[in-house]
């Protein structure tokens, strides 16, 4: 069962990769709390707007955006201003995990890769930070990858350790004019996305063994977590990367 947080009641939130995998789970926990939320994804939004219409207090906003084109995303942060005012949180959560061997990373994979784990969260955040109301929130999504040193996950992975620290640079940087910044680590989350290319049996029967709890997460076991960093709940931690893996490794 989700808390409730009665100041994200609507507030403006903004959420990047919401059409599909986490992102759809965030964006459909954010309007379950009443929030009014604006999400960009490469895919077609219009199914998840229609899905989540039905029930919303306030309807959702869908946009189909490319978010390493910085001069969309703008656009985009733009659009959901217009419409439900200065941001409450941004939720930087679009990513891309294609596996490569080491061997076959080029030049164009690297810095494709990069644009969009890395380069598109500093850029999204820096757009953020001018369309921010008092006391706003950014959770900046990354991964355990870079803890575990996953293999074939090299450019992933190393794009995943910059956000940790772009999130505490940018925590400094913002903490003046009380917004903060924190980020998420997941562990194996079986999206969609995962189960159709890369979670076998024998994958996740591994990988079952190096958690604490014996069962597999899924999307909706981030929305407590996010939901948390976005709201008042939370309104003394900032610069902080949180896991949230089943106990597969260890902070603190």
């Amino acid at each position: 069962m989700t808390a409730i947080h009665p100041d994200l009641a609507g507030a403006s939130i903004f959420v990047t990769g919401g059409a599909s995998g986490i992102g759809a789970a965030l964006v459909a926990g954010f309007v379950a709390q009443g929030a009014k939320v604006a999400f960009v994804d490469l895919l077609d939004p219009a199914d998840q707007v229609a899905t989540l219409s039905a029930t919303a207090t306030h309807l959702p906003i869908g946009l189909q955006c490319d978010i390493t084109d910085t001069g969309a995303l703008e656009h985009a942060m733009d659009q959901a201003v217009a419409a439900h005012g200065p941001f409450k949180a941004v939720v930087n959560n679009a990513a891309n995990d294609q596996r490569y061997a080491l061997e076959a990373v080029t030049p164009e994979i690297w810095d494709d890769v990069q644009a969009v784990n890395l380069k598109s969260y500093f850029f999204s955040s820096q757009l953020a930070a001018a369309r921010m109301g008092p006391n706003g929130s950014i959770v900046n999504y990354t991964s355990i990858s870079y803890m575990v040193g996953t293999p074939s996950l090299i450019p992933y992975a190393t794009a995943n350790a910059g956000i940790s620290g772009l999130t505490r640079s940018l925590a400094r940087e913002l903490g003046g004019k009380g917004m903060r910044v924190n980020a998420i680590a997941p562990g194996w989350v079986l999206t969609e996305k995962q189960e159709k290319l890369w979670a076998t049996p024998e994958g996740k029967a591994n990988f079952l063994k190096t958690q604490c709890l014996p069962r597999h997460m899924r999307p909706d076991d981030l929305v407590g977590p996010t939901l948390f960093l976005a709201s008042d709940a939370s309104a003394m931690m900032t610069g902080q990367t949180m896991v949230v893996d089943a106990g597969v490794v260890t902070t603190g």
